[in-house]
């Protein structure tokens, strides 16, 4: 049996620099990773899909560039140069993070799988570790539906699609959230026909209703295809093309599908029972809001407890178990302001509530909303699809939330979440003086729109 400081299992954004910080400070850390260092974001997520992005954007603009005066023929995609790139970029960063374990003396790393065999100890390849202070950092996996026959074919998930190195012909895709709507326009780009299939009624629902419709104009206005409000009941190979058939009597043919219908945590081979650690009904661990588990000494952080499952957000949830664990901090998620955003193009920035929320709050609010063709710069860039829209508590003139759907909509949310973190009223930024033509410039016409909205009936 091997004692440590702390047992880190799972390297993701939020496990690998934990563990640096403890070692940093002389602390025995053990850190368990069954694949790769860096977790989904460096390998299947955040780092290879933006690559990717890139590069369907780069496509994009140049078939788009006829209406800007530059002709620059036929466009070509190599998707197995783009796949290279990514694979480049993907292996520099691993590459980084293997450099920064090899140089610390009290860090061990165990490539393999960690299951706890109780609640203080962790077993990995027959070797016993032993600490009264565990980290688990899973992450999630792809949730594949209970559909007739969808094991059988050769579904895609957020992982193996960007191995392909031919662009498909007809790319189906379960599922109209993040990774779906990322991933359909970056196909679409590429050559593909796209057709986005989900439950719901409108795209990203959990967005204002103007806000999911407004992106999917413009997602549509590229070629992409929705069929919204029903789910897949079966899927079949058929003369190597994929066939489903969805709730609704129809059935859709493609030569690719795309599973990205949700994610599951990574907890039902981690022996959690062995440890006592309590889960909720879809196997996310519970914690509180210092993020410790029902076991003390246990503690949960990125997305296998649920939650916003962002990379910024199992990062700063590193520096919340550190500052409680090394600095005795009450430090907690309590009041946190999450921003997030949705790289399509137009891209979305998203903080704070949504206008519904606020409602269903029970504020007082007032709204302010402008379409981007009322951003000069949005206009003389040709990027006048989707709006800006900002929601303010009427009474302490504050704002609540705030979305902007337009380029680089994830850049300028952010200033608008300063004047949250910095509680202050929004009209410092009514009253400012703007660099003109900029797209925060936009931000004049947006406040200038504010007016208050009657309550709910």
């Amino acid at each position: 049996m091997k004692d440590y400081d702390a047992i880190i299992i799972g390297s993701g954004q939020g496990g690998n620099p934990l563990a640096h910080k403890l070692v940093d400070l002389g602390r025995a850390v053990a850190l368990v990773e069954r694949e790769h260092l860096g977790g989904s974001c460096v390998n299947y997520g955040c780092t290879p899909t933006k690559t990717m992005i890139a590069s369907a954007r780069a496509a994009h603009a140049a078939r788009s560039a006829k209406e800007l005066g530059v002709d620059t023929g036929n466009v070509r995609v190599d998707l197995s140069a783009v796949v290279e790139r990514k694979n480049d970029m993907v292996e520099r960063w691993r590459e980084g993070l293997e450099k920064q374990v090899s140089t610390r003396a009290t860090l061990d790393l165990y490539r393999s799988h960690g299951r706890f065999t109780g609640p203080r100890t962790v077993e990995v390849d027959g070797d016993v570790l032993q600490s009264d202070h565990i980290i688990v950092d899973t992450g999630t996996r792809a949730r594949i539906p209970d559909a007739a026959g969808i094991e059988d074919v050769p579904y895609l998930t957020n992982r193996t699609v960007m191995d392909l190195r031919e662009v498909p012909d007809h790319l189906l895709i379960l599922g109209a959230g993040y990774v779906g709507l990322e991933f359909g326009q970056m196909y679409r780009r590429f050559g593909s026909r796209v057709t986005v299939i989900d439950h719901n009624e409108r795209i990203i629902p959990r967005e204002d209703s103007e806000v999911s419709e407004a992106l999917q104009d413009a997602l549509e206005a590229e070629g992409m295809r929705f069929q919204l409000g029903c789910t897949i009941e079966s899927a079949v190979e058929r003369e190597g093309d994929l066939e489903l058939d969805l709730s609704d009597g129809s059935t859709r043919s493609g030569s690719h599908l795309l599973v990205a219908a949700g994610r599951v945590p990574n907890t039902d081979d981690l022996g959690l029972e062995a440890a006592g650690i309590e889960t909720d009904e879809r196997g996310f661990i519970n914690v509180n809001e210092r993020l410790e588990t029902n076991v003390d000494g246990i503690w949960a952080i990125g997305d296998v407890k649920g939650g916003p499952a962002f990379t910024h957000i199992s990062y700063d949830d590193h520096f919340i178990v550190f500052d409680n664990l090394i600095h005795g901090k009450d430090r907690s998620i309590s009041g946190r302001i999450v921003p997030y955003a949705l790289f399509t193009d137009p891209e979305l920035g998203r903080v704070g509530m949504t206008e519904s929320q606020a409602r269903e709050a029970g504020y007082r609010i007032m709204v302010g909303s402008i379409p981007m063709s009322r951003v000069a710069r949005a206009i003389e860039r040709g990027e006048t699809a989707g709006l800006m829209k900002v929601v303010i508590d009427a009474d302490t003139h504050r704002i609540l939330g705030a979305s902007v759907l337009g380029s680089e909509g994830g850049e300028l949310v952010q200033i608008l979440m300063t004047l949250m973190l910095a509680d202050v009223p929004w009209t410092v930024l009514k009253e400012a003086v703007y660099i003109h033509p900029t797209m925060a410039e936009g931000f004049f016409a947006l406040f200038e729109s504010v007016e208050p909205v009657e309550a709910a009936t």
